[in-house]
């Protein structure tokens, strides 16, 4: 027998943890928003789906970099233990046999957890995932595939796969050899309910862009169609297979666009276009852009149906609930109610068992993270990265530089002058001056982008500056606040261009300097643009430093695609930076800070207020 003492303080927990969607008020009894009420006498029956996506390899509440619990203005907390508590208690509300519980992707990447397990202590036969011990801790039913999944490489990301308990969902992934689909692409799951079983289908779909981000990962082993070109062969597939009721995990935002422009003829971010285009589906859990949707309905253009969205934002930060109204006649079951809602990580504790499964991973992480390699003989922060020129962007940039240069010495390119590009990724950190540990360089650089140079021209470079300053709005006068100046919303960001889309360009062996004004056309920004004290010639070349993220296509900056490869060591970054460090001994500012850029309003200085 339920306790009811239970039953009353679990609902009060989750009456606290509710965030928006239309039946909120609804949403612990169970009963979904009325769409269409089924005919007389139908019984129906209720089916909740819970999801997560984004998570990026956090399990706890704690940031690594700052060796605290994670902390945000909005009070969050993250990590699958704080989502798992949530999930554990919708489904004793729910009934488990009622409740499924999926994921969108962008599991195995995005923290120093996860880059221990690939890098330090790498998954084996032997040495277990920390998301797969968490996850299957959790008891998911499915997790679609994100971009972030190939970042280390197909056999780490086959590993993970082999640890799961659960299928890995990757529809629109196809083996470049064979032409199969390379991953499963859907999974059938039967649940038992007053009027027979019901069958549901799982599917995942992954945005295409893995093809650019990870080309060295994936080209010529997978290919990537697009979502709703393959959707439009896979869901008659799962319907055709018995899926009364079909449930999407689509690793692609809500709102259509495509930071690769037209570098792939797939869009980037197609969910809303897989509801509209592509009939059969009654669910998406929306992933990739990293936002808080509680609940959206698209309407499918062939059949005038209401398919739900719903993005419960990242790092399990919170959980997606969707609950869908199921009634059978003659024989045939379908959705005739829906709705969602999203439940807030931070009102609950984190759960033992995903506790209890990670400590021992978590533990070394932290010891491996604190472990001093050098110093810094000044603080490093990048609270103004963004609108002035920073001495930690500039660390990058030296460090990317100087490595390309010793790569090409002694070779034909040796005698080129090289340049670096970078940007900042976060607006938080702040390295102290004095010891130097891994977590202070892995905070400086997030991702684990990979190290390559090409070769450019001035006329090229002009080109790549006037693209990075697309990302500030006009302003024609000083003062102006940091938000009127910079992620300025273009065609392919709509919702803003994102930090780590503004680079800067730093020369090595002569200064690069330039002038941003803001009170000139997009495209007519860049003043003063002089290499060495001269003005830059068109024709001169140059070595260029670059991550295969921006090479790759990100961002869909000119010419660097196509641009002749001088040296591709598929080294990361990060460890590059705790290389010179340990070599050095130092992060020595006086090296290569440099200031070499500012925005200017009609040829004066810009002050920008944070």
């Amino acid at each position: 027998m339920t306790d009811p003492h239970h039953s009353l303080s679990r609902r009060t927990m989750l009456t606290a943890a509710l965030v928006g969607g239309s039946a909120a008020a609804a949403t612990l009894s169970g009963a979904p928003a009325a769409q269409a009420a089924p005919a007389a006498g139908r019984k129906t029956f209720n089916l909740t789906v819970l999801g997560t996506t984004d998570l990026h390899n956090n399990v706890f509440n704690w940031d690594y970099f700052k060796n605290v619990p994670y902390a945000d203005t909005a009070g969050n907390k993250i990590g699958i233990a704080q989502a798992a508590t949530l999930i554990k208690a919708m489904r004793d509300e729910r009934g488990a046999s009622n409740t499924l519980t999926v994921d969108a992707g962008d599991t195995i990447q995005g923290t120093p957890l996860a880059y221990y397990f690939a890098k330090i202590s790498p998954i084996s036969a032997t040495v277990t995932h920390p998301m797969a011990l968490a996850m299957n801790a959790v008891g998911y039913d499915a997790v679609g595939l994100g971009n972030h999944e190939f970042n280390y490489g197909i056999p780490l990301l086959r590993t993970w796969e082999s640890q799961l308990n659960f299928p890995l969902l990757g529809a629109n992934v196809h083996d470049a050899t064979t032409g199969k689909r390379a991953f499963t692409p859907y999974v059938l799951k039967r649940v038992k309910t007053n009027n027979g079983w019901l069958t549901v289908g799982l599917i995942g779909f992954v945005t295409p862009g893995c093809a650019l981000w990870d080309r060295d990962n994936v080209q010529g082993k997978l290919d990537f169609n697009g979502i709703v070109e393959e959707a439009k062969t896979v869901i008659p597939q799962l319907k055709a297979a018995g899926a009364d009721v079909v449930i999407v995990t689509s690793h692609s935002g809500a709102t259509p666009g495509s930071s690769y422009g037209d570098a792939l003829p797939f869009p980037e971010n197609a969910s809303t276009l897989l509801a509209e285009e592509v009939p059969g589906i009654d669910a998406i859990l929306v992933g990739h852009a990293h936002l808080e949707i509680p609940e959206r309905f698209v309407t499918n253009k062939a059949t005038g149906r209401q398919v739900l969205l719903t993005e419960p934002l990242k790092w399990g930060m919170r959980v997606a609930v969707m609950d869908l109204e199921v009634a059978k006649d003659k024989g045939r079951w379908t959705v005739t109610a829906a709705h969602s809602h999203l439940l807030d990580a931070k009102t609950v504790d984190a759960d033992p068992a995903v506790v209890h499964a990670v400590q021992a991973g978590h533990e070394a992480t932290v010891k491996y993270v604190n472990e001093v390699i050098g110093t810094s003989t000044a603080p490093l922060n990048t609270a103004t990265a963004c609108w002035e020129d920073s001495a930690a962007i500039d660390a990058i940039n030296h460090v990317q530089a100087s490595t390309i240069k010793a790569e090409l010495a002694g070779g034909p390119s040796a005698g080129l002058p090289v340049l670096s590009i970078a940007a900042a990724f976060s607006r938080s950190v702040d390295v102290k001056a004095g010891p130097l540990t891994i977590r202070d360089v892995a905070g400086l650089y997030i991702f684990d982008n990979t190290l390559l140079s090409v070769k450019v021209t001035g006329a090229q470079v002009r080109d790549y500056l006037e693209w990075s300053a697309r990302y500030f709005k006009p302003v024609f006068s000083s003062p102006a606040r940091a938000a009127d100046v910079t992620n300025a919303a273009t065609a392919m960001a709509p919702g803003g261009t994102p930090d780590y889309n503004y680079d800067v360009v730093y020369g090595l062996d002569a200064a690069l300097n330039y002038e941003i004004d803001l009170a000139k056309p997009v495209g007519e920004r860049i003043t003063g643009l002089r290499y060495g004290g001269e003005v830059l010639r068109r024709d001169q070349e140059f070595a260029l430093a670059i991550n295969n993220y921006r090479q790759s296509g990100g961002g869909n900056f000119p010419a660097v695609m196509a641009a002749p490869v001088l040296s591709n060591s598929q080294q990361e970054i990060r460890q590059r930076i705790i290389d010179y460090v340990v070599d050095h001994g130092t992060l020595d500012v006086s090296v290569f800070s440099q200031d070499n850029w500012r925005l200017t309003v009609n040829g004066a200085a810009l002050t920008v207020t944070a």
